[in-house]
């Protein structure tokens, strides 16, 4: 039995009795229709759905009232698998029957007559018993009295977990609309991983919906097309069920958009109707061609449906008559030889057009598809689209990983079979691996989406290996398809053999090889924001807080020993190992990272490693005082003694280190540190007036040091103040005397403090004090300077 898309109308006439409405349960819902798509998420479409879509229909289709008894389901089953369990199937349909009970959907319909349908739809994708159960069962748990408990005890554990991997959240306390729909897919997804029958249960559930969507209140409808568009039908093409998937398009489409489906819909009717007879003549001609060749195929032809041809319009901002591949013919041979041969035939009887050959056979795409395609220019001079391949590639092109017998006995489970088997259940459970490390649900979404939507463009590595990549992707998410280590360490990249940014989009049958450095052990933030693919910017997101926490729990360690040195008592890691419970940390670097973000004190360390251990009372600032004196702050000099200091290196170090928001800090100058929770510590030259405002917190004051590197000179933040005088060229001045001292200027502003003088405010990078002075000096040397000084933020 093949899979087709079928009217509501026609689904039921292929078996259909009629039978009474069934009498409710006792304890089951009464009539009022169970409405499970009203709240948000992912969720089955709320019950009562018809085919049409609003505008396109003169009249709303009437609600049915004859459904397949259970002989007719056990024969459908029977028809494809002769050792089906006839007593599971009719124990299920009868329990679903009577846990719906007068439950009805908004149709008027039995509401079990939609997993009824959503059955019907599995057995023509020739799925095993437990799948056909589990479809009659599916809404039983979230819809009724029925509890996982009660279905494991009367059809067992593994029916149990495929109606619980189709049950929503319930009671999920979520902020947004789309914070539940991603908690919900993301509970799909794992389902899916854990048994691949939960996807195809879902798909057909969701297709059922859509088959009968006029009966949901508008606003409802809209949401539940745009969902099917963007979640469902991509799974779908992912899974390689491109008959459902688009059906579930163009179902969506005619919801979102009738007036352009419509069109559409019209045009094409219109050109099949002019090119009829052509049709027929392709296919006997190339019928004919093949067979004179000794080549046994099946031809036919096929058009390509309102959904697609509208985006191929929208991508390529085309009319209708300028597509010239609307109608697709299928050549179907014994095996992948007959398919090169009828290649040969092809192209040596019409003429090819250039750039429209791809083969899926030798480089099959990620969701198992396998084909040739090529364009030849065919009678009339019309192009025609070939498609090439053996019955077994045929199979899956239309029913993906449905094609994998889950029927047969003796094969292992269907999980591992696929496994095995299939390249897109690979690919879906990657996806999920990688759609896990998420750091929120709506990230989880956007990223899901993002994995589901894109198309593929094909690279390789220097070696050879296939590196398959969403389009629009750039080397990055390349060097992380390699492997993670590879793209974190990235500093460099060669395309085809020339020198290129990391930015760079690849292209289809780039090779591409990634340079890297040990000496960078995580990627710059920013790359986040670049990246296109869910993995590339997940190992990122993970690495940049990584580095974030390695920072953290660093100068944690640093605050620690320095606390136990001047406590003169021991610290070794093995005794903080036996205060962890006491701590409630899972890991020393769990403590010290606390200990650095500000969220735990280093003396709390102490006291649950030495429970007699005291704290030292910091006494607080006399007012009088000046501030260094308060501080008792060493020289420059005197400080590089001063081994309990904490070292400042830069803002590259391997601490959380930033500067002064208002003048920053050079070496050279006298400086102190102050710790903010969750920030890091910030450093202060002592002259700041800024100080003043922790003058009542001094748990918060650290001791630090400068601890450069002569060798390798780096930059800090400084800032002056310059009154200039308002002339043509005073500001180029200005700029020429820093640029030539080898000073950066970072940022600039201007203030118009009178008609004659202008206020600027410039903010510089310089090594170090002497520097920074030998600029101060020479820019007040100037004659169209009046005033120049440091800001001391």
């Amino acid at each position: 039995m093949v899979y087709r898309r079928q009217s509501p109308k026609q689904m039921q006439a292929a078996s259909s009795i009629s039978v009474a409405s069934p009498s409710a349960a006792p304890g089951s819902s009464a009539a009022a229709p169970v409405s499970s798509s009203a709240a948000p998420g992912l969720s089955s479409a709320a019950p009562g759905l018809s085919s049409a879509a609003p505008g396109l229909e003169t009249k709303p289709a009437k609600s049915r009232t004859r459904m397949m008894r259970q002989y007719d389901l056990v024969e459908r089953v029977r028809s494809y698998n002769p050792d089906t369990n006839e007593d599971l199937l009719n124990r299920a349909y009868v329990y679903a029957m009577k846990a719906h009970g007068s439950q009805t959907r908004a149709s008027g319909d039995p509401y079990f007559s939609h997993p009824l349908e959503v059955a019907a739809i599995l057995t023509d994708l020739k799925l095993d018993d437990a799948t056909i159960v589990a479809a009659l069962l599916h809404d039983t748990i979230e819809d009724t009295e029925a509890t996982r408990a009660e279905i494991d005890s009367v059809f067992g554990q593994e029916i149990g977990a495929l109606v619980e991997g189709l049950t929503k959240l319930k009671r999920l306390e979520l902020v947004s609309r789309e914070a539940k729909q991603a908690e919900n897919l993301r509970k799909l997804l794992l389902a899916i991983s854990d048994d691949v029958r939960v996807l195809l249960i879902k798909l057909a559930d969701r297709l059922h919906n859509m088959r009968t969507l006029e009966f949901v209140p508008p606003a409802a409808r809209h949401r539940i097309a745009e969902e099917t568009l963007d979640i469902y039908a991509p799974l779908a093409g992912r899974m390689g069920m491109q008959e459902m998937r688009e059906e579930l398009e163009d179902l969506s489409f005619r919801t979102l958009d009738p007036d352009a489906y419509s069109v559409v819909r019209q045009r094409l009717d219109s050109l099949a109707e002019l090119n009829r007879n052509l049709i027929g003549e392709i296919e006997s001609q190339l019928s004919k061609d093949l067979q004179k060749n000794g080549l046994k195929a099946h031809v036919y032809g096929r058009r390509k449906q309102p959904f697609s041809i509208w985006t191929k319009m929208q991508r390529k901002s085309v009319g209708f008559e300028q597509l010239s591949d609307i109608f697709g013919f299928r050549v179907v041979l014994r095996d992948i030889e007959s398919c090169y041969r009828a290649l040969g035939v092809v192209h040596t009887t019409w003429p090819v057009v250039p750039g429209r050959f791809k083969d899926y056979i030798s480089t099959p795409k990620q969701n198992d598809y396998r084909s040739l395609h090529t364009t030849v220019i065919g009678p009339g001079k019309q192009r025609v689209e070939l498609q090439i391949r053996t019955e077994d590639m045929d199979q899956i092109a239309e029913f993906g990983i449905a094609a994998h017998a889950f029927y047969k006995d003796g094969v292992g489970s269907p999980t591992e079979r696929l496994k095995r088997e299939s390249s897109a259940f690979a690919w879906l459970r990657h996806t999920i691996a990688i759609l896990s490390e998420s750091a929120n649900p709506e990230e989880f979404l956007e990223h899901t989406k993002l994995e589901l939507f894109h198309d593929q463009v094909f690279c390789f590595t220097p070696k050879g290996k296939l590196i398959a990549l969403p389009r629009q992707a750039n080397v990055i998410d390349f060097a992380y398809a390699v492997h993670t280590d590879v793209g974190n360490s990235a500093v460099g990249c060669k395309i085809n053999g020339k020198f290129s940014p990391l930015s760079s989009e690849l292209q289809n049958g780039d090779e591409v090889e990634v340079l890297t450095s040990d000496a960078q052990s995580s990627p710059p933030s920013a790359w986040e924001s670049l990246a296109v693919t869910g993995k590339a910017r997940a190992a990122i997101r993970r690495a940049t807080r990584a580095a974030v926490r390695d920072q953290y729990a660093g100068l944690g360690r640093r605050l620690v020993e320095r606390l136990f040195a001047r406590a003169k008592i021991e610290y070794a890691d093995d005794k903080l190992k036996g205060a962890l419970p006491r701590l409630a940390r899972a890991s020393i670097d769990d403590v010290m990272a606390a200990v650095g973000r500000g969220e735990m004190k280093a003396s709390n360390v102490a006291r649950a490693m030495y429970p007699d251990y005291k704290e030292e009372r910091v006494a607080r600032y006399g007012a009088k005082k000046g501030l260094a004196d308060k501080l008792k702050l060493k020289s420059p000099v005197a400080a590089g003694r001063n081994l309990s200091a904490i070292p400042i290196r830069g803002i590259n170090s391997d601490l959380p280190v930033k500067f002064a928001p208002n003048g920053g800090a050079v070496p050279g100058d006298r400086i102190v540190g102050i710790i903010s929770p969750g920030e890091g510590i910030t450093i202060y030259p002592i002259q700041s007036p800024a100080l003043k405002d922790f003058e009542e917190q001094p748990e918060r004051w650290l001791d630090v040091r400068w601890d450069v590197d002569e060798t390798t000179p780096q930059r800090f933040p400084a800032r002056i103040v310059v009154d200039n005088v308002n002339e043509p060229g005073s500001l180029a001045q200005v700029a020429t005397v820093i640029a030539e001292h080898d000073g950066n200027i970072d940022n600039i502003s201007m203030t118009r403090r009178s008609p004659d003088f202008t206020e600027l405010t410039i903010d510089l990078e310089v090594y170090d004090l002497k520097h920074l002075s030998a600029i101060i000096a020479q820019v007040r040397a100037k004659a169209v300077v009046a005033r120049v000084e440091r800001v001391n933020g």
